[in-house]
Parts: C-alpha cells; sequence; structure tokens
C-alpha cells in the first residue's frame, strides 16, 4: 500500500477514501452541523501537518447519506499517495515531483462517456436544489455557505475552444444560484470577460465533490492554453472520463459527486462573501461578485462534498499548494534560463504564496539577482508574492532557522534588498492597493547569497564536513533517533 498509486478507478473519491482509510489517514465524524461545527473541526485539524482528512456523516438536518470530506491535504503522505508516489515521500521530493511533472508535461486527452456516477440524479428546472447538500459555514463570520472550495470550475474559451479548469470559490444563494468568485487576472476572470464584452452569457460548470487528484491540478498553475483535464489525466495516469453538460456543452468528470451547470450574465451580479481567506483574514469582505444560474445538477446517491479551507496560514490549501507551487517555480525559472537552481521552497506561513526561498549554486556576477527578480514574476510565483529570499547552495529553503541565518550573515540591506511596486495581487491581500480598487501590492528581493566579489575569501561555515557526516551516520546511525 505504501507506494500503491491511489487513483484506484482513477478519478473516483470514493476509491481515494477507502485507500486513505487502510493507510490510517481517514477519521469519521458523525453529527456535526453544518453552520459552525463542521468547519470548527477542520479549523482544528488543519493546524499540524500530519493530521488525518475527516469526513463527516449524519449532518444534522439533511439527508442521512449527505456527507461533507475536509482536511484533504494536510499530510505529504496523503499528497504522496494521492500522485502516486511512497508513503514515505518527503516534502523535498515532492517539491522534486512538481518540478519534473511541470517540465515533462505528461498529458492524457479526455474520454467522452455516455454514463457516469454522476448521473445517478439529474435535475433540471424547478428540480434543481443545490442548498439540499450540506455545505458548511467554514468559519464564524463568513457571510455564507460554501458549496465551493476544494472544487473544480470548468470554463471555456470562446473563441478558441480551449478548456480550462480552476479553483475559485463557490457561494450558495438558493435552489437554482451561486455565485463565483474569480481574482483579477486569472485565467477564468479572462475567459468570463470576452464572452460579457460582447454582451453574452458565459457557460460555467462546478464540480463540488471531486478527487484529490483533479483538485491539485486546479490549484496550480497551469499554463494559459493548456488543457487541465489533460494534465489532470497526465498526473492520474489515465483519461479522465467526462461527460458533456446539455446545456453548456462543458465536459464534466463522470465520476464527480456533486456538480452544476448554467450560465454568467453581463452585469449580473449578487452579495457575495465574506469568505475567511487563505491569507489568514476576512480581507475581501463583501461584494457584489457574478451570479450563476444553474440550468442543470447532478449528484451521485449518497454524494460527498469536498472542502480545502482557507484560514491563517498553515491550512489545508498550503500544505499541498506550497510544495506544488515550489516545484512549478523551479521549473519556470529553468525554462527561464536560470541555471543551476538548487530548490526552491514556498512557505506555508505566506499562505504558500507570498514567501519564496530559492537555492542556487551562484555561476557568475547578478546570478543570484536575476534568480530573485524572475522567481518574482513568474506566472507561478508573480500572484500575491511579498518576499523572494535567494540563498546558496549550502542552505536547504525549507529550513526556516538557514534561511534567516543566511539573511543575518550574508544579505547587507543597503546592497542586497530591492523593492518592486505596482505588481499583481488581490483584494485578498490586506496590504494591496491603491484603495478604490485593491490589486496590486509591493514585494521584496531579499539576496541572501555570499557576495560575489567575497567567495574566494568568505569563510568557512561551523558544521560537519560530508565525510564526518557519513562516518558518524554510518557508524552510530543504530543508536540515534530515525529521525535525526
Amino acid at each position: 500500500m505504501s507506494s500503491e498509486k491511489i487513483t484506484a478507478r482513477g478519478q473516483d473519491l470514493r476509491s481515494w477514501i477507502a485507500a486513505m482509510q487502510e493507510a490510517g489517514e481517514l477519521v469519521t465524524v458523525k453529527g456535526a452541523d453544518r453552520e459552525s461545527e463542521i468547519g470548527g473541526v477542520v479549523d482544528i485539524a488543519m493546524r499540524k501537518m500530519g493530521r488525518p482528512s475527516v469526513l463527516f456523516e449524519d449532518i444534522p438536518g439533511y439527508d442521512p447519506g449527505m456527507r461533507v470530506l475536509g482536511n484533504l491535504f494536510t499530510s505529504v503522505k496523503r499528497i504522496a499517495l494521492t500522485v502516486g508516489l511512497p508513503a514515505d515521500t518527503k516534502e523535498v521530493d515532492l517539491v522534486r515531483f512538481w518540478r519534473d511533472y511541470m517540465r515533462n508535461a505528461p498529458t492524457l486527452p479526455t474520454k467522452e462517456v455516455n454514463a457516469g456516477a454522476l448521473l445517478e440524479n439529474t435535475f433540471t428546472g424547478d428540480d434543481i436544489d443545490i442548498m439540499k447538500i450540506p455545505a458548511p459555514r467554514w468559519h464564524e463570520q463568513d457571510g455564507g455557505h460554501y458549496i465551493g472550495t476544494g472544487c473544480m470550475v470548468i470554463m471555456k474559451d470562446r473563441d478558441s475552444g480551449w478548456i480550462n479548469y480552476g479553483a475559485y470559490r463557490i457561494q450558495q444563494h438558493d435552489k437554482r444560484t451561486a455565485s463565483v468568485k474569480i481574482s483579477k487576472g486569472k485565467h477564468g476572470d479572462i475567459l468570463m470577460r470576452r464572452y460579457h464584452d460582447r454582451g453574452e452569457p458565459c457557460p460555467i460548470a462546478v464540480v463540488a465533490g471531486v478527487h484529490p487528484g483533479l483538485f491539485a491540478v486546479a490549484g496550480l498553475e497551469i499554463p494559459y492554453g493548456k488543457n487541465e483535464f489533460e494534465a489532470a489525466g497526465g498526473l492520474l495516469g489515465e483519461s479522465i472520463r467526462t461527460i458533456n453538460g446539455p446545456k453548456t456543452g462543458l465536459p464534466i468528470p463522470a465520476e464527480a459527486e456533486i456538480a452544476f451547470e448554467g450560465f454568467v450574465y453581463p452585469d449580473d451580479q449578487i452579495d457575495e462573501g465574506p469568505l475567511g481567506e487563505w491569507t489568514g483574514y476576512y480581507a475581501g469582505g463583501k461584494k457584489m461578485e457574478p451570479a450563476i444560474r444553474i440550468e442543470t445538477f447532478w449528484h451521485r446517491d449518497n454524494p460527498i462534498l469536498t472542502g480545502a479551507i482557507p484560514g491563517i496560514p498553515p491550512n489545508d490549501d498550503t500544505f499541498y499548494r506550497g510544495t506544488a507551487r515550489a516545484g512549478v517555480v523551479w521549473h519556470e525559472l529553468e525554462a527561464a534560463g536560470v541555471p543551476e537552481v538548487k530548490g526552491v521552497w514556498s512557505h506555508e506561513a505566506g499562505g504558500s504564496r507570498m514567501w519564496l526561498t530559492v537555492a542556487i549554486k551562484q555561476q557568475y556576477a547578478g546570478h543570484s539577482k536575476q534568480a530573485g527578480y524572475i522567481a518574482s514574476q513568474c506566472h507561478a510565483g508573480a500572484y500575491a508574492n511579498r518576499v523572494v529570499v535567494v540563498v546558496d547552495e549550502d542552505i536547504n529553503p525549507a529550513d526556516m532557522d538557514k534561511v534567516v541565518w543566511a539573511i543575518c550573515t550574508r544579505c547587507d540591506p543597503k546592497d542586497d534588498v530591492d523593492i518592486l511596486k505596482h505588481c499583481w495581487s488581490t483584494t485578498l491581500d490586506p496590504m494591496a492597493y491603491p484603495p478604490e480598487r485593491r490589486n496590486m501590492n509591493s514585494r521584496m528581493i531579499i539576496d541572501a547569497c555570499v557576495p560575489w566579489n567575497r567567495m574566494h575569501e568568505w569563510p568557512d561555515t561551523v558544521t560537519n564536513t560530508p565525510p564526518l557526516e557519513k562516518l558518524v551516520r554510518d557508524k552510530f546511525g543504530d543508536m540515534l533517533p530515525k529521525d535525526w
């Protein structure tokens, strides 16, 4: 089990749940209500890495078969098993996996089918009622109930037909109405505007009960124009089976638990939020956001709603995105021509976005500065970043003690700290500006590498040499704790 690829029948959430139960990675909670208790349990569960996923059953006021799954990815073991890696995979191995995944770009075409578990219950017209799904109020001050957090939102480019899916937040409003919030500049925002600029409704589909492998791809910075379904197929090792929505024609995973399709009409907006977000604040507030007018609603028998809950970092969102984003930034640095990148880390305390550390083996004057600037502006690193630190190869970028030591001893603030202004951010960032349209920020590039012109005279560090390290580990390893 430790090295088995946990996708079972590819994209079926229930096979994932069964595998996690067998691996000791899931617990069941019965009787928690959706108004506060489900969110309260998840808040506690996701505070520490390694705690299991939580499956909520017997939710008061709802059909006994309705379930909610939270705390998906607060475990390196669960992330590793989901993408087919051994159970004992380490964080740095996950970063390398995502770097290689983006570098090799494995894809498999989708497979259109005429049947699937999702079709067990299909509703149209007045029979639609998304309120039957026990979407929680995840945080006490949330402005409503969110059916979409661990979800995928499917859209299509009006002109090219390119299919895109991303992870955006979806709020329940009434039986046939939901809302979607997409930060400016994200692919979904670009695609929606292409319809609305022509006065046309934008087709949209939401999958709210999804295999975590599909959700993982929804949260990645997949390049513009690349089909996420095909990327997910490459990740899971088999083609994603889809049905076409009868109203929108959008491809929807046939094995999904819960899904709906409809349209977002120009200038049709509804009060949305607030939702406690990945920055740890209710910074987005309550605003008017696009309304989804639902045309078709599906769910499996006894459906399971998946949730990946933002909050004060670290949270369910940051645990998996930190390793994934670090791997993607690593790939994009190399694709931009930055040589000898030895590691990247996206720190959880910054919500996996606001703090990036890049380790390099310096090759020339200005190499460290180049790496820092490109990391701060490449696609995977640009959105809502605040701090980029560049360190030498002897520093583990995931070890904050060593990173802070490098800043304190190898960085001269007058020469090695640069500020960039008017960069891509989000209203979820409490420091975003300007006040009337908060979507920009500034960021700091810290060069914490040994100065290039002093490398020949830099003092030796006080640590074991590699030969001594190997000697003592080989000789005394059986006597020492395994995590030393």
